[in-house]
């Protein structure tokens, strides 16, 4: 017969059974705070916002240690049309977890909208690659902002974007004693152009992403003496992680310059972006590219081009402007010019200003030095009709500036101006070039 506990043991049961409730209670996830994360997901998913804020808001106090709680409560805030607020917790969110892609993007939405557009870029790259976007920041944050939207509002996985440019412009060939002695120094044409293209970017589960474009370009110049045509593509593979993203992979070009003249291109290639804070960042890169030309007079400058670059940029004006500088290095192989290989290096500036959200300008310079390795008898420099033998050297210079004004949805006016310069201890290879053109672009 088994005799009843004596009632010490059964209070000391008791204090064990409670100390295990408080154990289990203190290592299993708190079920009353997963519900209200769970509920504002399905809220935001239905894109009712306000009630999502209404129900995240009192927690705040309580959940400053939780990343995803701070996605929530930013998506929440920004759908409701609080962007101020929207920063502020998506800044903590990426504080937290600054692997998150989506509080990445979210952030990158919500810069975009207080008009904070540099810094809007930053959070986008290292959210997603993509490629041939134009020159101003306004334009690529636009697109990055749709991109962003339908993952984060639409749930895609594959986003897309497209465009159409066309316009007017005026070629000129400036005078340099290059081109007065071989090329028709002072030559002027007017020439009409069409750009199209578009891209893709599919996001994986695991913050990696694939993204591909295409992007033609055609010149058709009014005297006939050249008719310029570009195919350019890229394919590559990307992955974000602690506020960086690292991308690799191919881009090409197939040109045609007139006369039967064709120039292929094509890239192996890796980059790596980290934002430094929300004001700056820091790129590098390497790639290895093959030029050739299939046939022609110009087949002896086929060559490969081994290049890296380190870049820093820098938002300022409380987001709305941009300063920006790459400097590269490299070596151009593997040809069959009189020259020989040659040595590289260079650097490029520029600078965008977004005055509002319809306004942008922009301006930017480039310089690339070249210093070849074979001694070849040429024309003196600086000696009329009289020849000696020297390596190939030369500087080459470009400089440009375009404005971009948003007159309807997707549709903006661009006028841009470019100047070329090429100075050389080869007097044949002395060139310079102005252009200017005013083109409309459509953005779908």
């Amino acid at each position: 017969m088994r005799r009843p506990s004596s009632p010490s043991a059964a209070m000391r049961r008791l204090a064990l059974m409670h100390c295990a409730l408080c154990a289990a209670l203190l290592t299993a996830p708190d079920a009353r705070a997963q519900e209200p994360s769970a509920d504002a997901q399905s809220l935001l998913q239905q894109r009712r916002y306000a009630q999502a804020l209404e129900l995240l808001a009192p927690m705040e106090a309580t959940s400053a240690g939780d990343a995803r709680y701070f996605y929530l409560l930013g998506r929440a805030a920004f759908g409701a049309g609080e962007a101020e607020r929207a920063r502020v917790a998506l800044e903590r969110s990426i504080e937290l977890d600054p692997d998150d892609t989506n509080a990445h993007l979210a952030l990158g939405r919500a810069y975009h909208a207080l008009d904070q557009h540099a810094n809007a870029l930053n959070q986008f790259e290292v959210a997603m690659h993509l490629e041939n976007l134009p020159p101003d920041v306004l334009t690529q944050v636009r697109i990055y902002d749709d991109a962003a939207r339908e993952a984060l509002e639409e749930g895609r996985r594959t986003t897309t974007f497209g465009y159409a440019a066309t316009g007017v412009g005026r070629y000129r060939v400036n005078s340099t004693r290059g081109t007065n002695t071989f090329g028709g120094g002072d030559r002027r044409e007017t020439f009409y152009n069409l750009r199209v293209g578009g891209g893709l970017n599919h996001a994986f589960a695991n913050d990696t992403s694939l993204d591909a474009s295409l992007d033609y370009r055609h010149r058709e110049y009014d005297a006939g003496s050249r008719d310029d045509r570009d195919l350019r593509w890229s394919f590559a593979a990307s992955h974000g992680f602690n506020d960086s993203r690292f991308s690799g992979g191919l881009r090409g070009r197939v040109s045609y310059r007139g006369n039967g003249d064709y120039r292929n291109d094509v890239a192996g290639f890796i980059d790596y972006t980290h934002n430094l804070d929300v004001d700056s960042q820091l790129t590098t890169g390497l790639s290895v590219q093959r030029r050739r030309y299939p046939e022609g007079p110009l087949r002896d400058r086929s060559r490969t081009t081994t290049t890296g670059t380190i870049g820093w940029s820098h938002s300022f004006n409380d987001g709305a402007a941009n300063f920006g500088i790459t400097a590269h290095a490299g070596r151009n192989t593997a040809t069959s010019r009189p020259d020989g290989n040659s040595d590289v290096f260079g650097a490029t500036a520029n600078l965008d200003w977004t005055f509002s959200d319809t306004l942008d300008a922009f301006v930017f310079v480039w310089w690339e030095r070249d210093d070849f390795s074979a001694d070849d008898v040429r024309f003196h420099p600086d000696e009329r009709d009289v020849a000696m033998t020297f390596s190939r050297e030369d500087n080459l210079y470009e400089g440009g500036a375009g404005l971009v004004w948003s007159f309807a949805d997707g549709w903006s006016f661009r006028p841009e101006l470019l100047y070329i310069r090429d100075q050389s201890n080869v007097v044949a290879l002395n060139y310079s070039s102005t252009e200017a053109w005013l083109n409309v672009r459509a953005d779908f």
